[in-house]
């Protein structure tokens, strides 16, 4: 396992028994584990043919936007829906307890750019594939998602289609 582990707090039983949380707030507030953290995400782009980052609200605000002063990218802001001022294109899906909406301005998505989308964990892949969706309604291609942490068993991964998933961290739980 990558050396950033030892920066994340795991919590037992939160937010409900039997679930193991994965506090990333100790690997951003950790200056050595928050350059680990951005540094082997950004090697998991080796190779990798983009234009832009974007992150999704908020922790993938986070990294993100590091990567993208890291290797000399801009990066999209995906929020909530409400969060941005000018003109947005928005993409609604499930949650567990009912539905959820992200936009993003319509402007900032340019056709045919090539986009890799940066959050701070995979899970059920709900929320990054409403992400890819709405992108890809602008004219842009998802070309890869990039991950700190993957919790395997909740197989989110697998509702991303064919887009490559790199992740620093897997848990195989919950």
């Amino acid at each position: 396992m990558s050396e950033v582990e030892k920066y994340i707090t795991s919590i037992p039983d939160f937010p409900e028994p039997g679930i193991i949380f994965r506090d990333i707030t100790t690997v951003v507030l950790s200056p050595e584990g928050l350059k680990l953290a951005v540094d082997e995400m950004g090697d998991l782009l080796e190779g990798t043919d983009f234009d832009v980052f974007a992150g999704l609200e908020s922790r993938g605000f986070i990294f993100g936007t590091a990567l993208a002063y890291k290797m000399g990218k801009g990066i999209i802001l995906i929020r909530k829906k409400g969060k941005l001022p000018r003109e947005t294109v928005s993409q609604s899906y499930d949650l567990e307890y009912g539905k959820a909406e992200i936009e993003v301005h319509k402007d900032d998505v340019k056709p045919g750019d090539r986009v890799v989308l940066v959050d701070d964990l995979i899970a059920t892949g709900g929320t990054l594939e409403a992400s890819i969706k709405l992108i890809e309604s602008l004219g842009a291609k998802v070309v890869k998602v990039v991950c700190l942490i993957e919790l395997a068993g909740l197989k989110g991964r697998q509702r991303l289609g064919d887009i490559e998933v790199g992740s620093v961290l897997v848990y195989d739980g919950k």
